[in-house]
């Protein structure tokens, strides 16, 4: 059959620090974990009328035939990981995704070329829990997809004489606007005062009705009195209706929900729900850990 070339987005999803995840688990227990992760990416894959071209050990190579439905299956692969139950020791499993639009050759069913190689490079960039792309993907993105990204940097690629734009898929922001065929999108809060956050820390209550940030410096929202917390150690956004914990720490930041696992960020990003409370550079487990409580209320 002869080789045929076309545009199309290619898009490499993986485990994030898989290494670990066997060495903490064990082989089996760890095997069955990536398993499940594999088999909800290529649900995803396919509801949005992607295909899988292969797995590749702890992950998966598929092709879109535009750049919003790559976008668009990204943010709810990311978007569904997050809402698996913590694993061991309040551990969260979670993915690294790189996407990219551009042409590539087909044989068979498998495809090849340049835009294969950056989207692979774009997967290798991203962090966990992050969806990122290029500038030239963003590019042929519809309005309603570009709203929901930002621009990073500019990186060097091999093979690229010159850097290449990186953008990131804000998935959390658009929860709410991703709509899988078949399933109906949630319907905005109604509300008269709009989301608000409530803190405690201390004795203190503080309302937060957009950003708020943690840290040591006394400058920031919450000075947190822990030597083991960063001067700017992370930071609380409110994007389309829910309050997002961003990690921006040396030594990350502990979440834990009401009775549920903690989870561990190490610049990452998780939405916030219902109450519990956060810790920063170390576990609350430990007596000297500063607790900052938190209360969601979005509706």
């Amino acid at each position: 059959m002869p080789k045929q070339k076309t545009n199309m987005a290619v898009l490499f999803a993986d485990v994030s620090d898989s290494t670990r995840l066997y060495e903490s688990l064990g082989d089996t227990a760890a095997f069955g974990n990536v398993r499940e992760v594999i088999g909800l990416l290529k649900s995803v894959t396919d509801a949005f009328e992607g295909r899988v071209v292969k797995t590749i050990g702890d992950g998966l190579m598929c092709a879109f035939l535009d750049a919003d439905a790559a976008a668009s299956a990204a943010g709810e692969m990311q978007r569904q990981i997050a809402q698996l139950p913590a694993l061991e020791h309040g551990k969260k499993l979670t993915i690294r995704v790189g996407f990219h639009f551009g042409p590539v050759i087909q044989d068979g069913e498998d495809v090849f070329g340049d835009s294969v190689n950056v989207a692979a490079r774009m997967a290798g960039l991203a962090l966990a829990g992050q969806a990122i792309t290029t500038a030239g993907t963003i590019a042929v993105l519809s309005a309603y997809m570009r709203e929901a990204t930002r621009q990073l940097t500019e990186l060097p690629v091999k093979g690229k004489a010159e850097e290449i734009e990186v953008h990131e898929l804000l998935w959390q922001s658009s929860i709410e606007r991703t709509v899988i065929p078949g399933r109906v999108a949630p319907k905005a809060a109604a509300s008269g005062r709009g989301p608000e956050l409530r803190l405690a820390y201390r004795g203190q209550e503080i309302i937060v009705k957009g950003s708020a940030t943690f840290g040591r410096d006394a400058e920031n929202t919450v000075a947190v009195a822990d030597p083991m917390a960063s001067r700017r150690h992370a930071k609380i956004e409110l994007r389309t209706g829910h309050f997002v914990l961003v990690d921006q720490s040396s030594n990350g930041t502990y979440v834990t929900f009401g009775n549920e696992g903690e989870i561990r960020l190490r610049r990452e990003e998780i939405i916030l729900h219902s109450s519990g409370f956060i810790t920063f550079g170390h576990s609350a487990a430990e007596a000297s850990a500063e607790r900052v409580g938190f209360d969601c209320n979005v509706t």
